[in-house]
């Protein structure tokens, strides 16, 4: 069983790598599920769409997980009422639609929990991470309610994101942060078993300020006249990570991070 993990798909770029690409990555990878996070989809790199988000699934997507920028889009609060494959962070107030945990099944019949998280540190106020980690756990487990477990930590600090990890150590099949939007070189499988990198990067124009248009950052850092903060639209790098899964106890048996084309591409 081997599973796909994409970083945060940013703007026009992104979506257009996604959708040119996926699928040949999908057969030459051997691929079995695809997970990606599609936060920063949309045009103006903040949320995402419905005909995004029918794009990806179009194009070889299993589930979008998200973050903070899941409801910058308006539609997205009524179209994720019904759109199953699109979850969003778990410990968010509990009032607002959609899920943050849903137990999905690859084209070979293994149940494959999806579980989105979301940091407290320098992010938007939700729920205390560990505390929504520590009840889920007290309800469910790895091989009993679902076959593994993939988990998706948007998140800005790495301290925090490695503690997920080593607090999963065992009872998830891979913890693998987002957010950040720059791949992190410690993809790696921990010690009781579960695979791990702090962050997947993005799928995005890395000719840029972390997806976006660099010449515009740079006038906003020095405080000169700029705009609204808008994507960058070169070639996109498509970035992850690819996990082989121990279909008997559900951990990792292999892991290593994915990076193809555009600037930052590291693919053999």
């Amino acid at each position: 069983m081997r599973i796909l993990f994409l970083g945060d798909v940013v703007g026009q770029s992104g979506c257009n790598a996604l959708k040119k690409n996926l699928q040949k990555i999908i057969k030459e990878e051997n691929i079995d599920f695809t997970i990606v996070n599609g936060e920063n989809a949309a045009d103006e790199g903040v949320g995402i769409t419905q005909n995004i988000m029918e794009e990806f699934l179009s194009c070889g997507v299993d589930v979008v997980t998200s973050g903070n920028h899941i409801w910058d889009q308006k539609e997205t609060y009524d179209f994720i009422k019904t759109q199953t494959r699109l979850i969003r962070p778990l410990n968010m107030d509990k009032n607002l639609p959609g899920d943050g945990f849903v137990i999905f099944s690859s084209k070979n019949g293994f149940k494959i929990g999806v579980l989105n998280l979301m940091g407290n540190i320098f992010m938007k106020k939700s729920d205390d991470l560990f505390m929504t980690l520590k009840k889920f756990l007290e309800n469910k487990s790895l091989k009993k309610d679902y076959d593994c477990l993939i988990v998706d930590v948007h998140g800005e600090i790495t301290s925090e994101k490695m503690a997920v990890g080593h607090f999963l150590d065992g009872r998830a099949t891979l913890v693998v942060g987002t957010h950040t939007h720059v791949p992190t070189n410690d993809a790696r499988i921990l010690s009781n078993g579960t695979g791990y990198m702090t962050d997947a990067g993005m799928c995005g124009d890395y000719d840029s300020v972390i997806g976006m248009n660099k010449n515009n950052s740079i006038k906003r850092f020095l405080k000169e006249d700029s705009v609204k903060h808008f994507p960058s639209k070169g070639e996109a790098s498509i970035s992850g990570v690819i996990i082989d899964v121990n279909q008997e106890n559900g951990l990792a048996l292999k892991i290593k991070s994915f990076i193809k084309g555009g600037v930052l591409n590291n693919t053999n």
